[in-house]
Formats: structure tokens, sequence, C-alpha cells
């Protein structure tokens, strides 16, 4: 007799079998990719047909993965930049700023590189049909137009963590004392002045987007779908109505939170159980390393060849004292200066490194994609933050044990050698790291697996409408309960609550015993002194 539990996974595997799926990577980013390309290659390996808009090449990929391969241009000069800037400039940069000179005009010029690509444009042209889309949730909102040309439900995959935005758009709870908005720099969340710049940039970062940024993308939807039937949904609606979206986080470090069930994490899921081998010059250096090893990576982004020449001799200095073997990322063929116990590369195997037992510290940008790595393998981190989420992320590791902020103005040959002892002769933080990689691996099922299951239950039930809050159909004004607590607030208060206790008396119903406790209290929070 043939098990249940095996003809349901046969059920279930045949009701989404060979879906056809159109997966969008537009950002051109190398960071981003990393993190977003499992997810088509696995959904082909499973057996749907994955048509993948990219500029990342893959050379080796299952038979049913199809790629249109769009054009890669640097992001600095889709920025209108010269030459490459040094990224360590950009730790000054405000939140706004960062928000209008880079998020808002880079996501702009990397969705209409990849919609003017003519590798795109030809693909556009043809007769395809597609029984979901996928896009990445990263400023570049067009591209969900596509899921309304193919008639297909959305999919939303994001390398970062929980998003206001998101969950404003969605009716999503917010929870603004707690959870901070994605990029504000806040040194103590939970404090008064905390918990009112995450509401000013979390209200502000919202507005700007829906009013300033969303006109931006509307256009580049007039441009390139100039043949699709009018009238077209706004890209907000689009967001708003997405079937699912998959966020980059996971509740074993970042502060726990609310969701819906269409909004799933699946931190980490670039990462796996077991990485490749490494190459025999790295193995040997990581075994013969008896004292361990001090690994620096400050990302693809920020390159530590650009560090300026005070910052690079407090680097060297400290490290010439230190009995660790120093793993350093440098962009440059050589390093002036370099001490017999730092080793230079310009690329090096980051998930491996950390995976070796001898890795004792990691010193880092405090980017998402490290911090996961690290955490994964339990290694402590001292983090320099530059832009975006860094500080953020390694604030929570500050905060849980197994991590040190190191700020970017503040690094000279003291700070530096006091907080890499602290972090290298504290045991502490150590075993923090160990108990945080506990926590992250936890989990019923991979962060991987994850994602593909959602997404197929997404296929099997026809986008899974039921999964959206019954609140999309209200306001953010009648959401948020805002019109009660006005009419509660008014000279009529009292006498609005007296006719409906006059009425339940009428009904035979008592106001206070049947249905009034959440009415109640609202009355009596709207008139408290």
């Amino acid at each position: 007799m043939i098990p249940p539990t095996f003809l349901l996974l046969c059920l279930l595997y045949a009701s989404c079998h060979a879906a056809n799926i159109l997966y969008i990577i537009p950002f051109t980013s190398t960071s981003h990719y990393i993190v977003l390309r499992p997810i088509g290659l696995e959904l082909a390996r499973r057996g749907h047909n994955v048509t993948v808009i990219t500029s990342h090449r893959e050379d080796e990929h299952p038979p049913s993965y199809h790629q249109v391969v769009s054009d890669n241009v640097k992001i600095w000069e889709l920025m209108g930049m010269k030459g490459r800037p040094n990224v360590f400039t950009m730790v000054d940069l405000s939140m706004k700023e960062y928000h209008k000179q880079v998020l808002w005009i880079g996501g702009t010029a990397t969705t209409e590189l990849a919609l003017n690509s003519t590798t795109v444009k030809e693909f556009l042209k043809k007769e395809n049909k597609f029984d979901l889309v996928i896009s990445e949730l990263f400023y570049q909102e067009a591209t969900y137009m596509l899921a309304h040309r193919y008639g297909a439900p959305l999919v939303l995959v994001t390398t970062f963590g929980n998003s206001m935005r998101t969950n404003m758009l969605l009716r999503n709870p917010l929870q603004l004392a707690t959870v901070l908005s994605e990029i504000v720099r806040i040194e103590s969340p939970t404090s008064f002045i905390g918990r009112l710049r995450n509401l000013y940039y979390s209200i502000y970062e919202y507005i700007f987007w829906k009013y300033w940024y969303l006109p931006m993308q509307d256009a580049l939807v007039d441009k390139y779908f100039k043949d699709m039937p009018r009238p077209l949904p706004s890209l907000e609606e689009l967001h708003q109505n997405a079937s699912l979206i998959l966020i980059n986080s996971h509740f074993s470090y970042d502060p726990p939170t609310a969701y819906l069930p269409n909004l799933v994490e699946i931190g980490g899921v670039h990462i796996k159980e077991k990485e490749s081998k490494l190459s025999e010059d790295f193995q040997k250096i990581l075994d013969d390393a008896k004292e361990g090893i001090v690994y620096v990576n400050f990302g693809s982004n920020v390159r530590s060849s650009e560090l300026p020449l005070a910052k690079k001799n407090a680097f060297l200095n400290v490290f010439k004292k230190l009995k660790q073997t120093v793993l350093w990322k440098w962009e440059e063929l050589s390093l002036e200066n370099k001490p017999d116990n730092v080793v230079i590369k310009n690329w090096m195997p980051q998930k491996e490194i950390l995976a070796h037992p001898n890795t004792k510290v990691f010193i880092a940008h405090g980017g998402l994609l490290g911090m996961q790595e690290a955490i994964f393998y339990g290694v402590p981190i001292i983090g320099v933050p530059i832009y975006g989420d860094q500080y953020n992320n390694l604030l929570l590791a500050e905060e849980n044990g197994y991590g040190k902020i190191l700020d970017y103005h503040d690094i000279n040959e003291h700070s530096l050698e006091r907080i890499l002892n602290e972090v290298l002769k504290d045991d502490s933080f150590r075993r923090r790291a160990r108990e945080m990689s506990l926590r992250f691996r936890d989990r019923p099922m991979s962060a991987l697996d994850t994602a593909v299951f959602w997404i197929e239950y997404v296929i099997r039930h026809k986008g899974a409408d039921f999964m959206k809050n019954p609140a999309l159909k209200l306001n953010w004004f009648a959401f948020q309960m805002l019109d009660l607590q006005l009419r509660l607030r008014s000279a009529s208060g009292f006498e609005y609550i007296a006719s409906l206790a006059l009425d339940s008396l009428d009904t035979g119903h008592s106001l206070i015993s049947d249905a009034s406790p959440t009415l109640l209290l609202l009355l009596l929070h709207s008139f408290k002194p």
C-alpha cells in the first residue's frame, strides 16, 4: 500500500509542476544577485520553467532555466559619475541624502537599464505566458507591471529585512516602537527620541517614495509599456496586492515582528549547509594559523584599498602586533609596509573562511549578507558601518553580545587595538556568536526550501489571495481607527455612546455585557486626562 504522505506530496508536486515563471532581477549589484540567484535556480531544479531577466549570466544551470541577459553597467556610471566613487565618503550622507542621491536615482537608472536593453525589448515582443512573476523589491517598481501584462500573481523578494513601507502598503502591523526603519540610524531605538526619529523617518520615507519617487517609475511604465491597454493599475496597487513578499530576515537575530501570512522570512537563503571546498592555498593558510585568523572584508562596494592613509596605517600598526594571521581583502596588487602576518588577496571565499574553525573575528562594514554569514558560522564581528542598513545590523550584533561597533571617524590605532583585543580575548563574544548560530540554524526547513515552498504555494492556490489582509479594502485612516478616535474625542462622543447604549436596551441586549469592551476602552482612552 502506498503511504498517504507520499500520495499527498505527489499531489502537491503535480498541482504546481512545470509552472512558467518570470523572474526579474534588474539591479546590477553582485551582492543583491547573490541573494536572489538561488531561488530561480532551485525552482528550475524542481521542474519549473524559469525565465530570468538579469545582467548576471549563469554558465551552469538546469535545462529549464532560461536567461534574458540585460545590459550590465556599473551603478556609478548609470548615476552620471565620471569614475568609481570612494564609498567611504558615503559615511557622512544623511538618511535623506542617501535616499535621494543613491537609492532613488540608482533605482530608476537600473530599472531603465534593464527595460531599455535590446534583449529585454525583444523578449517583451514575444507572445509569452507566465503563471507567476517574481521581482526584486528594491526601487524597481516599474517591473511589477509585467505581472499585470501577463495576468499573473506577483511575488516580491527583498535582499533587505522588514520595510516600513511594505508594512504600510500591505496593512501589516506597524511596530514603530521596536522595529526600525531599515535605513535610519538610531542609537537608542526604544527611547523617546529614538521612537520619535523612527516615526518621523518612516513617514518621511513613505511620503517621498509615494509622491516623489513613484512618479519617476510611472514615467518608465509610460515609456516602455506603451503597447499595454489603458488604464493600467498604479504601481502602488501592484505592490500592495502582491501575493507574497519574501524578506531577507530572521527572528533569531532581528527583533520579533508580527507578520501577515503573505510576508515570509527567508534570511540566509544564500547560505548552503556545506559550501564548496577551499582552494589549496587558502586551506593551507587557514590550517596553519594556529593562533587563529582575523578576517577583514568590507564587501564588494567598499574597498579597503581606498581607506585614507592614516586609517590604513592604523590597521597595519595594529595587525603587526597580533599573533593571529590576518586575511585582508585588498583590491590592489600590493600593500606598502604590509606585516608578514598579513595576507592580502583581491578576492576571498568569504563563507568558506568564516566556516573554518580557526577564524576568530570578522572585521566588516555590517552589510546584511556578511552579518548573516558570520551568524551562521558563529564568528564574532567588529563592524565599521558606512551606509544604508549597516549601522542597524551592527547595533543588533552589539546588543546581542556577538559584535562591536567601531565608528569610521573613530578609527585610529588606539581604538582599533582596544576593540580588537577585547573581542579576541573575551570568550563571551565567541560564546554568544555560537549561541546565535544555533538559533539561526534551528528551523523546520532551510531558508531556500522555505522560499520555494511558499512560491509553489502561491502557484498551487492561484495567487493565494486569502493570505492578504482584508484591511486592504480600508484606507489607511480607517485602518488605524483614526475616524473612530476622532469621533470619540469630539464633543458628541458621550452622546454617541449613549445612543448606542439606548439602542442596545431597545433590542434587549446589554452594551456593556455583550460587545462593548473595545468600545469602552476606546472611550476611556479618548477622554483620559
